[in-house]
């Protein structure tokens, strides 16, 4: 069950309330801000434990830019949810698009990644946002992306995204 907090941070222990990713594949460590329907800022701490760095690339670890875009999902992902006006099961949030995604600079362990999300647009049962990610202030990715709601809640009748209709 989710509580109610008194700041805009969000530790692991609720993300995982958010969101049904797990190791090795929850990419968000905190959520440092959270302005609702609208931006969201999130932290992951990179380090060398991380499975992906055996095979990319033995002896030159290198995050991989999917990922990168991949907690970018993640974090919206737990701004829709916690934006939505009825409960919405964060399985029904699916990732559906990408748009002018870059890479910048490699993202390497003992880096810690701050992911910049904000909203573009929402229609209906789609959200459009721009993401940026940066290590150390300097921007490593940046991509425009898109998610929607499972098929469910279309079922039901409901006709608008959850949480405000401000970005129609």
């Amino acid at each position: 069950m989710l509580y109610k907090r008194e700041s805009n941070v969000v530790d692991i222990k609720e993300i995982m309330e958010y969101i049904p990713h797990r190791y090795p594949f929850l990419l968000i460590d905190r959520v440092l801000e959270m302005e609702k329907d609208k931006r969201i800022v999130a932290i992951k701490n990179v380090t060398i434990n991380e499975p992906f760095f055996q095979g990319h690339f033995p002896g030159q670890p290198i995050m991989p830019g999917v990922l990168l875009i991949e907690a970018m999902a993640q974090a919206w992902g737990i701004l829709a949810i916690s934006s939505a006006q009825q409960k919405v099961n964060s399985a029904d949030i699916l990732f559906i698009g990408i748009d002018k995604a870059r890479f910048r600079r490699p993202v390497l362990p003992g880096d810690q990644v701050r992911f910049e999300l904000e909203g573009i647009s929402a229609k209906r049962f789609i959200w459009k946002f721009r993401g940026k990610a940066f290590v150390d202030g300097n921007l490593v990715a940046e991509a425009e992306l898109m998610a929607t709601m499972a098929a469910t809640h279309m079922e039901r009748g409901e006709t608008d995204t959850p949480g405000d209709a401000e970005h129609k």
